[in-house]
């Protein structure tokens, strides 16, 4: 398995190219430098953080550090589009409502992704041996099933 086949990911890579997109075409020109970048660079990071955390997901602790940055980046991004809408530099309310709807989705199963993780966590040795005892699924299925529900 990669961390292209998280669920959580493939939200954070769509909106990420979307934000991206509505920060270079739907802002005036003195906001694409100023919060327009700082959007920009924190809708990546969800999806950074993501990918660093999965590759750390040998560690329980590592792999949770980093889902909850990328967390607290989907609440940060969520507030700038706030603040863009707010101050009217982004007027488009239908674009505003789209990216404001799934980035909070992003945030809701970002937190559930989480929550499986500390619950169902379990180190290479432990997954290889209750592998062969009971024959159970790869256990990072088990977790994206459970963060899809």
């Amino acid at each position: 398995m990669s961390y292209r086949n998280l669920e959580i990911w493939q939200l954070a890579r769509t909106l990420t190219a979307d934000v991206h997109r509505m920060s270079l075409t739907k802002l005036p020109k003195f906001e694409m430098f100023e919060e327009g970048a700082q959007i920009r660079r924190s809708s990546k990071s969800i999806r950074s953080n993501i990918v660093e955390g999965y590759g750390r997901r040998r560690y329980k602790a590592e792999y949770i550090k980093f889902l909850v940055y990328a967390h607290a980046s989907c609440d940060e991004t969520i507030d700038h589009l706030e603040t863009l809408f707010e101050t009217e530099s982004l007027k488009d309310e239908p674009l505003y409502r789209n990216l404001a709807g799934r980035l909070d989705t992003l945030g809701r199963k970002v937190n559930l992704f989480i929550q499986a993780v500390q619950r169902e966590h379990l180190t290479p040795v432990t997954t290889a041996r209750r592998a062969s005892e009971s024959r159970i699924p790869n256990p990072e299925s088990r977790i994206s099933s459970a963060v899809s529900r």
